[in-house]
């Protein structure tokens, strides 16, 4: 990572400076379709990433060839760094000693708690951010009317005084629903919505994802994909699974690293050794994700007080299969008014065994109705809308 590239536009290109101080999860991820959008749209950019000899692999592997086309800065001293803890000062250094002209930050919420409830006491951030901080809010809990405590009404004063005080240069919204009510608002014209996009296209035949990973064909497969959390529901699919007769055609595969949750690593022996799950319980591979979407008839999303996007419905919708989910927050509502699948009560097995059952004895003309609104939701799940999206915010046009 050469800190001293930025050759990819020219000197009078709008120039950005993208604080992302994380590396697990979704971060990179989302830092490289943020960098080769805004790229496209003719700006120069400089990151400031954890630049750490431990991370750099990850960062590299990651990022790639998009490193070359941008300026690297640390975001933070190692020590901050190693312990994430992130702060505005922070950002306001980076922006400094970058010389942009602006900051954008794929993950406010790193810094939203404290910076908000400063704000509730009246004290601001740093004076370089004003009216330069732009950013995408991951779980703007702050502006949900439903749920309050002391703690999120302080937040919601604090955010509200930097709204009104000018601070924010552009708000990111994931929830569609929430950016159009926020878009009616007196400061409206800093909000827009932002797609969630699934990372990639599924085009393997199911026939031959299911040879693959060695699938029998006469099962009705349900994918449970990422962490084993329990917030993520596994142990709700584990049981639900586990109460349908032995004879009925579910099958659950289970691909993601899974916690040492002795209850649950009982329940899935269970299983496996009744031949009613297939678990990669490990990192899973690019390859072996796109098996496992065109492998299976239904993706399970059954999380637990879960706010915010789900990417895996975007990756399941982008796959062409319905869902079963909780009937809760965003995603439930998605599934709901989308038509995209099933709905059962958030934290109850029981109800989700029904849904299981149910889908399992579908014919092709009672899945019909969701392929179809499969289809029409697709485009929001595509990467194109994304860089639309985003670069429609930057008022950056193709």
């Amino acid at each position: 990572m050469n800190p001293e590239t930025s050759n990819a536009t020219s000197a009078s290109a709008p120039d950005v400076l993208i604080f992302e101080p994380k590396t697990e999860g979704h971060h990179l991820p989302w830092l490289r379709m943020i960098t080769e959008d805004l790229l496209a749209g003719g700006m120069r950019l400089t990151l400031a990433i954890d630049d750490r000899s431990e991370t750099r692999k990850r960062v590299t592997d990651q990022l790639g060839e998009v490193l070359d086309r941008v300026t690297v800065m640390p975001a933070a001293s190692p020590e901050a760094l190693a312990q994430g803890r992130f702060d505005p000062l922070q950002v306001a250094q980076c922006l400094e000693k970058s010389g942009a002209s602006r900051v954008f930050m794929p993950c406010f919420d790193e810094i939203a708690s404290a910076l908000l409830r400063r704000a509730a006491f009246g004290l601001r951030p740093p004076r370089v951010l004003k009216g330069r901080l732009g950013f995408i809010y991951h779980r703007p809990r702050v502006l949900m009317p439903t749920g309050l405590s002391l703690n999120r009404i302080l937040k919601q004063r604090g955010f509200l005084r930097l709204l009104r005080g000018g601070w924010f240069d552009r708000i990111l919204l994931l929830d569609e629903f929430l950016a159009a009510e926020q878009s009616a608002s007196p400061a409206g014209k800093i909000f827009s919505f932002l797609p969630t996009p699934s990372p990639r296209t599924y085009g393997i035949p199911r026939a031959e994802a299911r040879r693959r990973l060695g699938l029998s064909e006469d099962k009705r497969v349900f994918l449970f994909y990422g962490g084993g959390y329990r917030r993520k529901g596994l142990h709700l699919a584990v049981d639900a699974l586990a109460s349908l007769q032995e004879n009925s055609s579910a099958f659950l595969l289970c691909a993601g690293q899974q916690p040492k949750d002795p209850e649950l690593a009982a329940g899935m022996k269970r299983l496996e050794a009744a031949g009613r799950v297939m678990s990669l319980n490990r990192y899973v591979t690019t390859e072996e994700e796109e098996l496992c979407f065109c492998a299976c008839d239904v993706v399970l999303v059954p999380y637990i007080k879960h706010f915010g996007v789900s990417a895996v419905l975007s990756q399941a919708v982008m796959a062409d299969r319905m869902v079963i989910a909780s009937d809760e927050e965003l995603t439930g509502r998605r599934v709901r008014d989308y038509h995209l699948g099933l709905l059962f009560p958030s934290g109850n097995a029981a109800a989700l065994a029904e849904c299981i059952a149910s889908a399992s004895r579908m014919t092709d003309a009672e899945t019909a109705p969701f392929l179809s609104a499969l289809d029409k939701y697709r485009p929001q799940c595509t990467r194109a809308a994304f860089a639309q999206s985003l670069r429609a915010s930057f008022k950056v046009v193709d």
